[in-house]
């Protein structure tokens, strides 16, 4: 769909924990020789979460930046905050809403629409699918989304490898634009790649049957279907972003569809953090933004087990890189501060976790 009116990103914020376990110590743990499958996936670590860290505080931390940045760069309201969508799979509880906690810490005001997503790793752009539909409708004057999840992977699994934690929050409004959304388009199908049975602790996957048809397929056809609609080609943007489950899927469709290296670059944040799901697509689109020039053509094709996509094109304005230069604690700062930790620190946590 063309989005013809002004509505887009006006801030945002993300949140990653301090641990992060090299996947040398994985590989060593299940009997891999060395480098051979962070080389194969190209990821060198991933974020672990804290025993105290879960969904709802680090949706708070990311939201409470992405606010405070949009209150120091602008007369900026959370008041006006009329919606507020969680997207995540690692929800700390079955049922009870993780979203009426963030909102609480947060300040927001008690009118609200608000509910937790649940759609695999593309629950977070679900969340900002719909804010920016509240939006452009009338319904609220901003809105905010968030994608996190603290993944887990069962000890000696495939998924133990990328399984990560952290995300971002993005405040949606109709002015004070650091990027404006052109156009969204989703794409769903009854595709089992990946799931988790109620009362389960880990989830299950079907090994390969998660690239083809899962991923691949939806990430193309969401892509394709709306650089159509839009008439343009990958000549056409300056950054490309789709899902990172590890390193080489988004490098492999990004050849597919034709797309460069150089395109693609600047959002694998992947191999420095792994695969954080429902939060990815949400902190790759900010590694973007915290280096993006006026006036370019921004990607963004998210995917979802089970299976669908989203997919955005966003154009930055002359206001992002004068309101960045006042925020601090960009996620590349983030990322620096990340301290390693052994695999048996790492079991310590999740058994701690309840895990």
């Amino acid at each position: 769909m063309i989005i013809a009116k002004k509505v887009g990103i006006s801030s945002y914020g993300t949140c990653l924990p301090q641990w992060a376990l090299s996947l040398k110590e994985v590989e060593l743990v299940q009997n891999k020789k060395e480098g051979s499958v962070s080389k194969s996936l190209k990821v060198k670590q991933k974020t672990v979460p804290d025993f105290d860290e879960d969904v709802i505080t680090f949706s708070t931390k990311a939201a409470l930046q992405a606010i405070k940045r949009a209150e120091l760069s602008y007369n900026f309201d959370r008041q006006n905050l009329g919606c507020f969508f969680l997207g995540s799979e690692s929800h700390p509880y079955a049922v009870k809403p993780s979203g009426t906690v963030v909102k609480q810490a947060l300040g927001l005001a008690e009118t609200m629409a608000l509910a937790d997503l649940q759609f695999a790793c593309k629950a977070g752009t679900q969340a900002l699918q719909i804010g920016a539909s509240y939006v452009l409708s009338g319904l609220t004057k901003a809105a905010l989304a968030i994608g996190v999840d603290t993944a887990q992977a069962r000890p000696g699994d495939a998924l133990e490898y990328t399984a990560a934690a952290g995300g971002g929050a993005f405040v949606v409004d109709k002015k004070k634009l650091l990027a404006r959304l052109i156009g969204t388009i989703s794409v769903a199908s009854d595709t089992p790649d990946f799931w988790r049975r109620p009362g389960q602790n880990y989830p299950e996957h079907s090994g390969r049957f998660t690239g083809e048809p899962a991923y691949f397929e939806h990430v193309i056809l969401a892509t394709t279907k709306l650089l159509s609609e839009l008439k343009l080609k990958p000549k056409d943007i300056d950054y490309c972003i789709f899902h990172t489950p590890n390193g080489k899927f988004p490098r492999r469709v990004a050849a597919k569809l034709g797309f460069s290296q150089q395109q693609l670059n600047p959002s694998l944040v992947v191999e420095k953090i792994g695969n954080t799901y429902a939060g990815a697509s949400m902190l790759a689109l900010a590694a973007v933004l915290d280096q993006a020039k006026v006036g370019q053509t921004i990607l963004l094709t998210s995917y979802g087990s089970g299976a669908g996509a989203d997919s955005f094109v966003f154009k930055t304005t002359a206001l992002l890189p004068k309101i960045r230069r006042k925020w601090q604690n960009s996620l590349q700062d983030q990322v620096k501060r990340l301290q390693p930790i052994s695999y048996q620190q790492y079991q310590q946590l999740m058994k701690n976790r309840g895990h």
